[in-house]
């Protein structure tokens, strides 16, 4: 496919804004959200009236989204590059519909989409595998590991004593074609996330997210958040609003590194073409890349603004369910809105309007439950990115009647996923686990609304 100049990710967003916007001036001020017309596609549904350059290359986005690259040299040379080590073909392969990876089953191969991230305790990446275990490869090289996952279990008792079963992955590396990892590296299980909303998300002021940060308890409330600071245009420092613990501050950031970790492809962002080979792994470093023709790196800087704009202009999709007043009042009487902000303020052409994401974008520690084996740099074990709430109650029909919950899909139910929250977030789930049977079932009503 021959690309033409992308227009850039602001521009989508703001036309996006404008037609989203423009239809509801009467109503209350939400940016409108689209009533998806097929279940399974709620999270694939384009802002309407999305015209001209901006629509076409939202949809040249969604092809590149969509295409399963090959490995170099191809015959088709805007499509080849993967590799040589990888963990899927294409962005559509672990994002199903544009939402979460299917779960992992303990008796099944770990699907496409749930990967397995390694560090190092100081949270640099294993020195021979990498950030992450690449199953997969070209050209007759070895696949790095075989992945497999166990599950363990322990029970907790509500209030009312109903027993619950927590569960927690475990995960197993064997047929280490590369070498075995070094023995201090941690390896944990994490799953892609839903795309809704994305480009409202990025819409809003970094002012906003910055007046929520609480890092110290000023306010005495109990809840300590705090922005993760990362490096913006011109080195000047933003919040990082995207991703399981906030690491990218725009979406061509998170568009680039998907790329680069998954699919072992360069762009402008991310250069290296052999994308997660370590300096050990020298037969993958020197493996044929596609980089050099005249994209310049395997994905050109256009592609990138293609996919971010993509991911921009899709629209969030209308409550699966309506409000549940009783709920709302559980929701906010449990503390559970102190870090699921309900609403941001956004500009848009048609005047100030709201969106409802339900999170503060913001660092939380959740405890040593939460607390993934696997590091990053200035980032503490138990701490993660509130998770918007927004579609949820979409999430069965995308899925295809699949469904999983938190950063590695452990939780099969969204009162499992409350169940593991712990550390700053301790008093709101334990006044979820003393809710009666009728209250917390209207509670999980209302979160599937949002």
């Amino acid at each position: 496919m021959r690309l033409t100049r992308a227009v850039p990710v602001a521009a989508v967003v703001a036309a996006a804004l404008a037609v989203a916007a423009a239809g509801a001036p009467d109503h209350p001020p939400e940016v409108a959200r689209v009533t998806p017309p097929v279940p399974h596609l709620a999270y694939l549904t384009r802002v309407p009236g999305l015209e001209g350059l901006a629509g076409l290359d939202a949809q040249a986005g969604q092809a590149l989204f969509d295409r399963p690259w090959a490995a170099a040299p191809a015959s088709t040379r805007s499509s080849d590059g993967l590799g040589p080590l990888y963990t899927a073909r294409s962005c559509a392969a672990c994002h199903v519909n544009h939402g979460r990876a299917h779960p992992a089953d303990e008796a099944a191969p770990v699907p496409v989409g749930m990967v397995v991230r390694l560090a190092q305790p100081d949270g640099a990446p294993d020195p021979v595998l990498g950030a992450q275990v690449q199953p997969l490869a070209t050209g007759g090289l070895p696949g790095e590991a075989h992945v497999g996952v166990t599950w363990a279990h322990h029970t907790v008792a509500l209030a009312d004593g109903i027993p619950v079963d927590l569960r927690r992955p475990v995960v197993l590396l064997a047929d280490t074609r590369w070498g075995a990892p070094d023995p201090a590296t941690t390896a944990g299980l994490r799953a892609a996330p839903p795309l809704v909303g994305m480009g409202l998300i990025a819409a809003i002021p970094a002012a906003d997210i910055l007046a929520g940060a609480d890092p110290d308890d000023r306010d005495g409330d109990g809840i300590r958040g705090r922005a993760r600071m990362l490096a913006g245009q011109g080195g000047d420092p933003v919040p990082g609003r995207f991703g399981r613990r906030a690491a990218e501050a725009t979406l061509d950031q998170a568009v680039a590194l998907a790329l680069s970790v998954d699919m072992g492809l360069s762009s402008h962002l991310l250069p290296n073409p052999w994308g997660d080979c370590t300096a050990a792994q020298a037969a993958c470093r020197a493996a044929p890349h596609g980089d050099g023709d005249a994209r310049g790196h395997e994905v050109s800087a256009q592609g990138v603004a293609l996919i971010a704009g993509h991911l921009a202009s899709l629209a969030v999709p209308a409550p699966a369910s309506a409000p549940d007043a009783r709920g709302a009042a559980l929701f906010d009487a449990a503390g559970c809105a102190a870090c699921h902000r309900p609403a941001f303020p956004i500009a848009t052409a048609a005047g100030p309007r709201e969106i409802r994401p339900y999170s503060d974008f913001l660092l939380h520690d959740l405890g040593p439950g939460m607390a993934s084996p696997v590091g990053e740099p200035g980032v503490a074990p138990g701490e993660w990115r509130t998770a918007p709430l927004w579609g949820i109650g979409h999430a069965h029909a995308v899925g295809l009647g699949r469904e999983s919950w938190l950063h590695d899909g452990r939780a099969r139910s969204l009162l499992e996923a409350i169940l593991w929250h712990g550390g700053t977030a301790t008093p709101a789930r334990d006044r979820v686990a003393a809710m009666d049977a009728d209250d917390r079932a209207a509670l999980i009503r209302y979160l599937e609304g949002p």
